[in-house]
């Protein structure tokens, strides 16, 4: 198992991580999740032994990994430009760390046989990696880091460089071969639906701190902050005055909500659509409309942005059942 206690990193003299703490389980795909700048591929980077924290412990099965060289801890790395070797051919790619490890050559051509047919690549053996396309180019580099049997995967934004598409296609695949290989993975990504599709558990980064984790699910249903349900986009945040208790004063009219605030005091509340027999009735000024899909994106004051399934007039003022939750 892998486990981070306290890690803190400073860059250029400014705190890029502060206290990380968490730990991975044998089988599960954590997702590390947040903005460019966040601190998740610099934590990446010191799980594998690429960088040193300035503080803080990286252990894997309570040992501490602080004197293990980065290719001494058995950890597969995949990033998003490949890292592919332009001058070996496919085989050669992927049998590269089992060479490595003096392996006999009939076992290594059984085991890059093997991984070639699981990323769908057999056939492929003795192309060039610079004729391969973008996602043709990120399967050998799936099965590279596989082929040595790590303990750990671990994989950069591995597919930011794909069109959505065969992005999709890609992360299927990959969800597949974690279920069935069993190794535990780090993923880093700043796309949510790769996230959720991809992950068991979602720790969300910003300003260096895991604001919040949990399951998809859970953070979809219970963001617990304004910054991680506009992240998500999760409903409508919006801004009010503590009125009196039990009682937000908005823009958009007066909520009662569940707060733990002080008459006077600024809260922010989630606004989420639901059916027309439940929450509370307010008005909106259709400002702007996008196709979205199946429905309509329908934007109003103040940001708020709602689904229609009918196309309204720009203009128009539609009524809309809102329920809202205090976020802290």
């Amino acid at each position: 198992m892998l486990e981070l206690k306290h890690i803190s990193k400073e860059y250029e003299g400014k705190p890029l991580l502060k206290d990380v703490s968490f730990n991975l389980k044998t089988g599960e795909t954590i997702c590390l999740l947040g903005a460019s700048g966040s601190g998740k591929s610099t934590l990446l980077r010191i799980i594998a032994g690429l960088e040193t924290p300035d503080s803080g412990q990286v252990l894997f099965n309570g040992i501490d990994l602080a004197s293990t060289p980065p290719h001494a801890r058995d950890f597969g790395l995949v990033f998003q430009d490949y890292g592919l070797f332009p001058h070996l051919n496919v085989f050669e790619n992927v049998a590269f760390g089992l060479r490595m490890r003096k392996l006999p050559s009939d076992g290594i051509s059984l085991r890059v046989a093997t991984l070639l047919q699981q990323v769908g690549l057999t056939g492929f053996e003795k192309r060039k990696v610079t004729e391969l396309s973008g996602g043709e180019q990120q399967r050998v580099a799936l099965a590279r880091a596989l082929a040595p049997q790590p303990r750990l995967l671990m994989f950069d934004e591995p597919l930011g460089a794909l069109d959505r598409t065969l992005k999709e296609d890609l992360l299927n695949e990959l969800r597949d071969i974690l279920h069935q290989t069993k190794i535990p993975a780090i993923y880093v990504t700043h796309d949510q639906e790769e996230a959720f599709e991809i992950a068991d558990r979602i720790l969300l980064l910003h300003d260096g701190l895991i604001v919040r984790a949990g399951t998809a699910a859970e953070l979809w249903s219970d963001p617990r902050s304004a910054w991680v349900a506009k992240f998500l986009g999760v409903g409508n945040v919006i801004e009010g005055i503590m009125a009196s208790p039990g009682k937000v004063k908005t823009e958009y009219g007066i909520f009662s909500v569940s707060c733990r605030r002080k008459r006077g005091e600024r809260v922010s509340l989630l606004m989420k659509e639901v059916d027309a027999e439940g929450g509370e009735e307010i008005k909106l000024k259709v400002e702007d409309v996008i196709f979205n899909r199946e429905q309509f994106e329908v934007h109003a004051r103040g940001g708020i942005v709602i689904q229609m399934k009918a196309k309204p007039m720009i203009g128009q003022i539609v009524r809309v059942r809102v329920t809202v939750e205090c976020l802290s």
